[in-house]
This record gives structure tokens, C-alpha cells and sequence, in this order.
């Protein structure tokens, strides 16, 4: 969590990883970039709704409904490889502030600093403004891709996360008041992406996580994603925009890819794929398998790809469901740009190792006990 000065850590009710903290010392003056709003879509049709999440990511039951999808352009086979002029090149940026590194620093002797510094401290993790607090926004997003990671030379990974009705009024609820206020909120986050490469993941839970919301109310918010990822890219033609997938436990591919179309992923002059996964627990291969599927679906060009949140997904998800702080789990793959998976961008760690769903400690803050379960099984 950012500030226009430096980076500290917000132990807030969001669940997630780093988030931009506000410190009402600055203000923004970059204008942002005119990108014309989204027609707000006519009502889809009612669908059955399924209990909505009350956490980054929840595991409700898959629909066995699949929503009939546009027709797709041609599909790209298994082995077909990203366009090289599409891809993002390097490292991946760590924030030199978080929860994580609060607990090192004070904690030099617990035996479990050793285990937590190395396996969670020490790897790259997405930065969070979950926020809304507009005057300040810029210049706390400028601080981490023009200041951190633009010195160090590496990719950052940022995540906005302030869409109206966020979580559906569960742990993480909040957001923008509404969507005009959210469109104006995403003018001054894409005023403070800079020039240089950087991973967007756009809105955690804001596609998959749609039953909760009318017909109308749907359409309405998709518009404003199309919106955003136009903004996001017109701001920086360097950044990479993904669109929430959900992740392999929860909507069909069809149903998700028709939803995602109509919010703009299909398009590349707002997306660069999905991202799935985010604060969840499901497999690498079953992510790998499923975010194909959907991109399958979607249809559009072949340089879409997809990101895939592997901070806590080493044991795969719980065969119960479960979603808050569940037992058994561990972390996952090492973040990194180079999967070597056809269509498959990038393994990020989104949501932090360590920080509670709301179980094992307050939504959205460390847990040295968690971190040490994850990173130690």
C-alpha cells in the first residue's frame, strides 16, 4: 500500500497482498487521458445465481450452464506461441514495503524468520490500491512504476481494485460510491503507469463474481471495465492488461468467456488476456487447462494470454471448498515471466502468503503463524 513518498503497509479489511495506502499529502496533476466511455449494455439475461463470495476469491459451485459465447475467431491450438512483440521481457518487481517485510525487520529472532525471509519475504508480489481515494491516486501508482521498479529495471504487477460492489458487500467490500466516480478513479491510476512495462490485473473478482448483481447492473459495470482497460492502455501502450477469470473452480469457460467479452477482454485495444486464480487455491495444471478454455471461448486475437495467481496453490485447493485461511496449503510456483506454457504469460503472486482471507487474522493482514504453515509444508 502506496504512498507519494514512500511505500507502507495498510492492515485494512480488504484481503489481498500490498495495497496503495493514501496519506492525504499530495495531489494529482497529470491529466488523464481521454478514452470515450463504453455504451452501457441492454440487461442480460437472468441466470440462476449461486452464493456470492465473501473473500478475494471464493470457491462457490461451478454453474453447469454455459452461456452462448459470440461467434469465437479461429482457435488457436495447444502448442501456439505468444507473438515475441507481445510479451513482457525481465524481472519481476518486489516492493521494498509490506506487511511481510514489517514482520522481518521486527522479528530477527523468531525461528521462523528464516523460513518466511527466504520463501515469502524475498519473492515479487503484486501492489494492491484498494482505496478509493482519488487525489492522491497517481502519484501513489507513480511511486511504484516510475519510482521503485522503473530504478530497478524490473516488471511491477498492480492490481486496482476499487469497482462498486466490490466482493459483494462481503470481507472486501468497498469501492468507488459508483461507476462514474470508479471510470473518473481509473483516469488517475492510468495517469501514474509511466512508459515502461508493467502487468495491470484488473479488478480481482469483478467479472467471475457477478451473480450478486441485476441484469442491468451487470452490463453496466462491464461497460465501465471495457472503459477501463482502453484507458489503461491508451495511458501506457506498454502496459498489459488483464481481465478477471475467476479461476478453474467456479464458472464455466463458455459462461466466463461471454461475460469477459462483453467487458472488453476480446479486445486488444483494452486487454492482454485474464488472470485466474487470484487469492485462491487451484492447481497450476488446472488453471493452465481452464484459462485455455476460456480463451478458447473468448475468441479474438491470438496474442491473448493469461496470468495465473501461484502464491498459495501448491497443494491445490481444499476438496471441501473451503476458502478462508484453509489448513494444508502451501505456496506455489515461484513468480516469474517465463512459464514456458503456450498462452500462458506469467505466474504472479497476487495475493501475498501470508495475509489472512479473515480466519486466521483480520482480513487483509499478516500472519506470521499462516506465512510459516504455507511457506514450511
Amino acid at each position: 500500500m502506496v504512498v507519494a513518498a514512500s511505500v507502507v503497509v495498510a492492515a485494512g479489511a480488504v484481503a489481498g497482498v500490498l495495497s496503495a495506502v493514501d496519506d492525504r499529502r499530495s495531489s494529482d496533476e497529470a491529466r488523464p487521458p481521454e478514452v470515450s466511455a463504453s455504451p452501457r449494455f441492454a440487461p442480460l439475461p437472468a441466470v440462476p445465481s449461486v452464493s456470492p463470495s465473501v473473500s478475494g476469491s471464493a470457491s462457490p459451485t461451478p454453474s453447469s450452464t454455459k452461456s452462448a459465447v459470440p461467434a469465437p475467431s479461429p482457435p488457436r491450438t495447444e502448442t501456439e506461441k505468444q507473438k515475441p512483440d507481445r510479451a513482457v521481457t525481465g524481472r519481476l518487481y518486489r516492493h521494498p514495503d509490506s506487511q511481510v517485510l514489517d514482520w522481518i525487520r521486527a522479528h530477527d529472532g523468531d525461528p521462523r524468520h528464516a523460513v518466511i525471509a527466504s520463501r515469502i519475504a524475498g519473492r515479487p508480489a503484486a501492489v494492491w490500491f484498494a482505496d478509493y481515494a482519488p487525489d492522491t491516486l497517481t502519484a501513489r501508482v507513480a511511486a511504484v512504476t516510475s519510482g521503485g521498479a522503473a530504478a530497478q529495471g524490473r516488471v511491477p504487477v498492480v492490481v486496482p481494485y476499487a469497482i462498486p460492489g466490490r466482493d459483494c458487500g462481503g470481507y472486501s467490500e468497498g469501492g468507488a460510491p459508483d461507476l462514474d466516480a470508479y471510470d473518473a478513479w481509473i483516469d488517475r491510476f492510468a495517469a501514474g503507469l509511466g512508459s515502461g512495462e508493467v502487468i495491470v490485473v484488473l479488478e480481482p473478482d469483478s467479472v467471475a463474481q457477478t451473480e450478486c448483481l441485476s441484469a442491468g447492473e451487470r452490463a453496466d459495470r462491464f461497460a465501465s471495465l471495457a472503459r477501463a482497460g482502453r484507458v489503461l492502455k491508451a495511458a501506457n501502450p506498454r502496459a498489459r492488461v488483464y481481465y478477471d477469470a475467476g479461476h478453474s473452480g467456479w464458472n464455466a469457460p463458455g459462461k466466463q468467456a461471454a461475460w469477459l467479452r462483453q467487458a472488453g477482454a476480446a479486445s486488444p485495444e483494452s486487454s492482454d488476456g485474464i488472470f485466474s486464480n487470484v487469492s485462491n487455491f487451484h492447481t497450476t495444471a488446472d488453471e493452465v487447462a481452464y484459462d485455455r478454455r476460456v480463451l478458447d471461448a473468448l475468441g479474438g486475437p491470438a496474442s491473448l494470454g493469461a496470468v495465473i495467481d501461484t502464491s498459495r496453490n501448491g497443494n491445490g485447493a481444499p476438496a471441501d471448498g473451503e476458502w478462508c485461511d484453509p489448513s494444508g496449503r502451501k505456496i506455489g510456483r515461484t513468480p516469474t515471466l517465463g512459464t514456458g506454457e503456450a498462452r500462458i504469460d506469467a505466474y504472479l503472486w497476487v495475493k501475498l502468503p501470508g495475509e489472512s482471507d479473515g480466519c486466521k487474522g483480520r482480513p487483509g493482514t499478516f500472519t506470521a503463524s499462516y506465512a510459516y504453515d504455507l511457506a514450511s509444508s
